[in-house]
């Protein structure tokens, strides 16, 4: 198990964010504001994809009542997503939301950055700075040149000093950029600056597969060196498969132990079964299995009880037929047709 940075602890609602406690999946909502039972629609189904903590644009005062909306119909914290209208913080404050996503620098005058941290202090919801490699402060460039990771990390502190100034340090950052090299030198240097929970993404990473690519090099390299208190793999896609994304990154990195772990072979010359076909079909069925087993889909018994003696259970298969095994010990064989449903029937009883 890799050592997690210790960062301190903040809560959204009742999910702790930093120190040693799991990793949560975000995601965003993505339809029109003004469609409160389309957003609420969206926000159970994110729920049912294993979701743990959703955003949502507020970009007007109308908007504030999907925060009523969504708390009433789903259990997972919920952030409200907030540019430069410090009114519309304090109204979702009084809306009940569970953390505020604001850049302080951006809300005008001190005392509107006051009022904002006031409130949230004495309502407990944190504030999260979110940091992008596009929208920096012309001073920030200036010295730098253009968006270096040091430039970002220095906006970020910046953003978090005139929090810090009010006394409130219930701050979440993330610093995001679309390219990767930068994005993850820019939270290697924050968190070696602070001690705040870092929320992991790459901005703009692009369509479901390259985006998907992007977010696994960058959120990966982060996680493996124990960066990273929550995580968002943003995708030009459905927000469902966003969550599935940043489940599956945090199942293959052994971050989460409450999930099955699938291995499979790529196929060869030697496979004789739907080997693609079966795999598929058994990484669907796992995602409705919550404990920490490992699951080997091998295409023949070279690669089976072999090569995946380690897996707790698993099938290889043969000409029609398909071996099914456990900890590298075939139990039975079966048909190619009931592969798929005898492995499953098998794994209940572990």
């Amino acid at each position: 198990m890799m050592e997690r940075r210790k960062s301190r602890v903040v809560y959204v609602g009742k999910i702790p964010l930093g120190g040693q406690h799991p990793i949560p999946v975000q995601s965003m909502l993505n339809v029109p504001a003004q469609d409160v039972q389309g957003n609420v629609e969206q926000a159970r189904r994110l729920q049912a994809a294993g979701c743990d903590i959703i955003r949502v644009a507020v970009p007007d005062m109308e908007a504030v009542r999907l925060i009523g909306a969504l708390k009433e119909a789903v259990s997972m914290p919920v952030v409200a997503d907030i540019h430069f209208d410090y009114k519309l913080a304090l109204e979702s404050a009084a809306a009940g939301v569970d953390k505020i996503r604001i850049n302080p620098g951006n809300i005008g005058e001190e005392s509107r950055v006051k009022a904002v941290a006031d409130t949230c202090r004495r309502l407990g919801i944190p504030i999260r700075i979110g940091v992008n490699s596009g929208s920096l402060e012309k001073e920030i460039l200036a010295q730098y040149g253009h968006p270096t990771a040091e430039a970002m990390r220095d906006s970020a502190l910046y953003h978090a000093s005139l929090l810090e100034k009010y006394d409130f340090r219930d701050i979440v950052l993330s610093i995001k950029s679309s390219h990767v090299p930068t994005m993850v030198r820019a939270y290697e240097l924050t968190a070696a600056a602070c001690d705040y929970p870092l929320h992991l993404g790459v901005t703009e990473a692009g369509t479901e597969r390259m985006g998907l690519i992007k977010s696994a090099m960058g959120i990966g390299a982060l996680l493996l060196q124990g960066i990273g208190d929550t995580i968002r793999v943003s995708l030009t896609a459905d927000p469902a498969k966003e969550v599935t994304a940043g489940i599956d990154l945090l199942r293959g990195l052994e971050l989460r132990d409450n999930c099955a772990t699938l291995v499979s072979c790529p196929t060869c010359g030697r496979t004789q079964v739907d080997l693609i076909g079966i795999a598929s079909q058994v990484e669907e069925r796992l995602r409705s299995v919550h404990k920490p087993v490992t699951v080997a889909v091998m295409g023949c018994v070279v690669n089976g009880p072999g090569e995946a003696r380690e897996a707790d259970i698993g099938i290889a298969g043969g000409k029609g037929k398909v071996a099914l095994f456990k900890k590298g010990q075939v139990i039975r064989t079966v048909d190619e047709a009931n592969a798929v449903e005898e492995l499953m029937r098998e794994l209940d009883t572990l």
